[in-house]
């Protein structure tokens, strides 16, 4: 390897909801960063939005969650910028922060999602009884209320009382102009994690992990950043069968989507049925999250671990003057 360091960017904050989850995440990829391999650069994106790219960057590591960071804007900056960076493309990222556009993939290519409408801001305003009704009629109650365009569960809830309906769908505006309404399917929650390791090789399905949130109904925000809100089963506790359909569904929802360099789909396992959630584009790396964990259980440990991220995002979006590795 070149005496040259990687002058690494780490791409954190941003104007999303989830502008704290990632500042946490980019403090520990800071820490856990090689030093003799990388310069590591923090840049904190405000809620403002403005910021400059340091002119000597060599990489970027975005690690931005929700719009801006995860739904191509800043991939198409970097992009035109021509600047190397950490997970999927502009597309890709674009259509899994889309859960209607995603759901609509999945659906098209033989995954199955929960059953599920979806209407805007201006349609629930000019037929609020009819959406109710249709609600009631085909998603049936419980049901998920959840924004179109967010991660880390923001603005998603359970609805099983229908006079419950119209504040959720309201708190869920407050977080885009869409909003989903999907049946609430009962079941083990889990999630598998893709990484791309290097270019010419095929992505590989990390171990699954299941997740069992500890006082609340689902994997909600509380659950995902609360050290101890969860326990977290690596890999499930599943016949083998099961586990490996799971693997296979996360494969072809990151290879449908047009992913690159990582991914985690969230799933759920109704009997014989396997549904897709959704798939995060730039999982969480905090001391809590999952993807890091599911590395660790092949043997993959954290520092490992973003080596192969940012190999693979200068592999595929071209060099930049180091030998690595």
């Amino acid at each position: 390897m070149s005496d040259k360091k990687l002058n690494l960017v780490v791409l954190m904050g941003g104007p999303s909801a989830e502008h704290d989850v990632s500042l946490a995440t980019g403090k520990v990829i800071l820490s856990a960063l090689d030093k003799e391999k990388y310069n590591p650069i923090p840049v904190v994106v405000p809620k403002d939005g403005q910021w400059t790219l340091p002119p000597e960057t060599d990489v970027v590591f975005i690690v931005m969650h929700g719009a801006y960071g995860e739904d191509g804007t800043v991939q198409g900056f970097l992009e035109s910028a021509r600047v190397p960076y950490t997970g999927s493309g502009i597309l890709a990222s674009a259509l899994a922060m889309d859960k209607l556009k995603s759901n609509e993939i999945f659906a098209f290519h033989g995954l199955k999602v929960p059953e599920y409408i979806s209407f805007s801001k201006k349609e629930w305003a000019k037929n609020k009884s009819e959406i109710t009704a249709e609600i009631k009629e085909k998603v049936s109650l419980p049901c998920v209320i959840k924004p179109s365009n967010c991660g880390s569960s923001v603005g998603i809830a359970i609805v099983k009382k229908i006079e419950d309906l119209e504040n959720a769908v309201q708190s869920a505006f407050s977080y885009g102009d869409i909003v989903l309404a999907q049946k609430y399917i009962s079941g083990t929650e889990v999630t598998c994690a893709i990484l791309d390791e290097s270019l010419g090789k095929e992505s590989i399905a990390l171990p699954p992990t299941q997740i069992i949130p500890k006082g609340s109904a689902f994997f909600d925000y509380r659950a995902k950043y609360t050290p101890g809100a969860t326990e977290e089963i690596t890999p499930p506790r599943l016949a083998q069968d099961i586990i490996k359909k799971i693997q296979e569904n996360a494969l072809k929802a990151h290879k449908i989507l047009g992913c690159s360099g990582m991914s985690r789909t969230d799933m759920i396992v109704s009997g014989e049925n396997i549904l897709i959630l959704e798939t995060n584009t730039i999982p969480g790396m905090t001391e809590t999250s999952l993807y890091p964990q599911a590395a660790a259980a092949v043997g993959i440990s954290f520092p490992e671990l973003l080596d192969k991220i940012i190999l693979s995002a200068i592999n595929k979006r071209g060099w930049c003057g180091v030998e690595f590795f």
